[in-house]
């Protein structure tokens, strides 16, 4: 169980300001920073905030500013000590700019209809995922931290690389608010000539497109960031709409049919959120007590969509040899320590009901 202690916040807008009013729901004292000083002193008059300023004795930075800026804010907080994490849609350019053991990648795939800070709620991330993106050069000790006091919040954690993050982020979430935007323009360039067009608006048309409300200050930023891996979604989207182009021109009804119950059948088994399990099993995972082997354990979990329920590092006196603890679904147990055996780990497995 992870103890209360105190936290600093970079950045009060939603996000940093929902993680800062997690925290203090759960006994952290909580000091904000942001840009804006009005904004950091309404979040203290809320409540949201302990105290506005930089905390020197801060065990744990989150940082919540645009992607473009988190790099310099996160080498800052690094350099005053503690561990360090951000909420960035963006990881494997950050991840690099920062360069430190203590700095862990961060995103909270979580989000809100409302803006800013007044639309803060510690409630947010329960249910929600929450990556990490540890390295082989980041400190097990810190990921561990931040793995823990996240999943305090509610949120179930996903380790992937960061690169891998960016790609697969490219196309689940930046690739679909950007398709979101130009079907929404295209629609409103439309309604200039026929001012039905949009009063004619379906629940479909009005589920596709509600993404494209949300703020569009980021956006800059993340297609700069990620710039390769959204082309390359775009690319392989554009040529997945020609070839449903090439069926409906064809009037290849059959076709047609395969296409849509095969999305259809994806979509339906979407994974649902993350629920705790009441049947878990400990994982107990010898290791080299070295860089790197937490980063292979966590992604392969990730890999292999096992959820960690807990993950603690028992590191042996001697410090050349440690025991990873791992408590994952009873159901997923057994898949999980026969990868890590092909890896070449020895791991053990038990019930805990």
């Amino acid at each position: 169980m992870t103890s209360p202690g105190r936290a600093q916040v970079v950045g009060t807008g939603l996000i940093g300001a929902s993680i800062a009013l997690g925290l203090r729901e759960r006994g952290w004292h909580v000091t904000g920073l942001d840009t804006d000083e009005g904004r950091a002193d309404e979040a203290r008059r809320r409540g949201v905030l302990s105290a506005v300023g930089e905390d020197p004795s801060a065990e744990l930075t989150f940082v919540a500013t645009p992607v473009s800026t988190v790099a310099a804010a996160a080498r800052r907080a690094v350099a005053h000590g503690g561990v360090v994490t951000d909420v960035g849609s963006v990881k494997a350019p950050v991840v690099a700019a920062v360069g430190s053991p203590r700095f862990i990648g961060g995103h909270p795939m979580a989000g809100s209809e409302q803006e800013g800070l007044a639309g803060a709620d510690g409630s947010l991330f329960e249910g929600a995922t929450w990556v990490l993106t540890p390295t082989a050069h980041t400190d097990p000790d810190a990921y561990a931290r931040v793995r823990s006091v996240v999943a305090t919040l509610g949120a179930s954690v996903v380790a992937v690389p960061p690169e891998r993050h960016d790609a697969v982020v490219a196309l689940v979430s930046h690739v679909p608010h950007l398709t979101a935007a130009a079907l929404m323009r295209l629609a409103a360039d439309g309604a200039v000539e026929d001012a039905t067009l949009l009063r004619l608006a379906a629940g479909g048309f009005r589920d596709m497109t509600r993404i494209a409300a949300g703020h569009p200050g980021i956006w800059p930023d993340i297609c700069a960031e990620n710039r390769q891996a959204i082309v390359e979604a775009m690319d392989r989207l554009v040529a997945a709409l020609a070839g449903v182009r090439d069926v409906v021109a064809a009037g290849d009804r059959a076709g047609l049919l395969r296409m849509l119950e095969s999305a259809r059948t994806a979509r339906v088994n979407l994974p649902a959120r993350v629920a705790r399990a009441d049947d878990l099993a400990e994982l107990r995972v010898p290791v080299a007590d070295r860089p790197g082997v937490l980063a292979e354990v966590t992604t392969l979990a990730g890999e292999l969509a096992v959820n960690i329920a807990d993950l603690e590092i028992a590191h042996s006196a001697e410090g050349e040899r440690g025991v990873l603890v791992i408590v994952v679904d009873a159901a997923d147990a057994a898949r999980l320590r026969a990868a890590l055996v092909g890896r070449g780990y020895r791991p053990s497995a038990r019930p805990l009901s």
